[in-house]
């Protein structure tokens, strides 16, 4: 087995797409879930594209996370709405609730729709990407089982909460900020794992408050509460700990407080020694730039914003400056063009998924 091989990307997509709907999702909605993902590989974003098959695959068989998704409207008013999503595919409920925040958005310049009993929802950037593509500020936010510790804290207690903010552009790409509250996410670690890397310097400490770089034992130790990942800012306010805590910690509120959701410990995924569903909160916000001023002075001020930072003066030995989105547009033409990288671990765990569903067109991927 090669330790990395490039595989077509609509291989890849067909791939997902067969397992989901052999595991039970319906066509339409494992076409919103395979979207999602392939959106992640084509970025470059690797632990939550192909890479998290494998997590969704798990979940649904033992239980606690639901094929069929089905959306109680609790609450639908004006510009805002809240639903549960009861433990349904995180990307269907997901996908629905930004497309109703969108069109709240064109009736009334702003839509807001919050999420409980939600599941992992993939990469928060495939959201704003939706309100992008509508001439619209996106701005998607989910919690997440716990791994921050609080800053002075050694114990894992808020998700890695990303935010996602993405506007418009005059330029081929848009500007998408997608970015964890932690110094690295939780699904980079895995990816680490896989690779068979250690895990850097300063991404985790223990329950002592000493740096963690063990990756395999990490990931345990996570979840046994012995360990934990750092906010954005390290474990100082000197360096700004108080910033990315702050942060995380909004998050939580925006995806629990909102929609009268869990939080925190609530999200372990584990009750009474058993396997739960996890639980998770989003919210999704669209704003109507036209609304609010004209789109294409929208586009063009955004656009030359992005132009001024890459031209500014670099650092010594940098080779550029980049704008958040950039590097993505980039990564996605050459993935399209060479495939998704599959390293020997992601290839073992496709491999058990096929065989299991006995997926015979594909036995012969790797």
């Amino acid at each position: 087995m090669p330790e990395v091989k490039r595989i077509p990307v609509e291989k890849i997509y067909n791939l997902m797409m067969e397992v989901f709907t052999e595991l039970g999702v319906p066509k339409d909605d494992a076409k919103i879930c395979t979207d999602v993902l392939i959106e992640s590989d084509l970025s470059g974003i690797e632990s939550h594209g192909a890479g998290r098959l494998k997590m969704y695959y798990d979940r649904i068989k033992a239980g606690i996370q639901f094929t069929n998704t089905k959306i109680d409207v609790i609450k639908d008013f004006s510009a805002i709405a809240v639903w549960d999503g009861n433990h349904g595919m995180g990307q269907v409920i997901s996908k629905r609730a930004m497309q109703s925040a969108i069109d709240k958005a064109k009736e009334f310049g702003i839509g807001c729709v919050t999420v409980r009993n939600s599941t992992h929802y993939g990469i928060c950037g495939y959201y704003a990407k939706m309100a992008c593509k509508q001439n619209m500020v996106g701005i998607s936010m989910t919690n997440a089982r716990p791994s921050i510790a609080p800053l002075f804290g050694v114990s894992p207690m808020l998700g890695t909460n990303p935010i996602c903010f993405g506007a418009p552009s005059d330029k081929e790409y848009d500007f998408i900020y997608d970015a964890a509250t932690s110094i690295s996410q939780r699904g980079k670690v895995e990816l680490y794992n896989r690779a068979e890397k250690t895990t850097p310097e300063g991404w985790a400490i223990d329950s002592k408050g000493k740096s963690y770089t063990d990756t395999k034992q990490l990931l345990v130790d996570l979840i046994e509460g012995n360990a934990s990942m750092i906010g954005l800012g390290g474990t100082e306010e000197e360096t700004g700990g108080h910033k990315g805590y702050g942060l995380a910690v909004m998050v939580e509120i925006l995806s629990a407080a909102l929609q009268a959701g869990s939080f925190m410990d609530q999200l372990h995924g584990w009750e009474d020694g058993k396997r739960v569903p996890y639980k998770l909160g989003h919210i999704f916000i669209a704003m109507d730039i036209e609304k609010f001023t004209d789109i294409s002075d929208f586009k063009r001020i955004t656009g030359e914003i992005m132009t001024q930072l890459q031209n500014s003066k670099k650092r010594l030995y940098k080779e550029r400056i980049w704008v958040a989105g950039e590097k993505e547009y980039f990564k996605e033409m050459e993935i399209k063009k060479i495939g998704i990288p599959i390293n020997k671990s992601l290839q073992k765990n496709l491999i058990t998924m096929i065989n299991e569903l006995n997926l015979e067109d594909y036995y012969n991927l790797f």
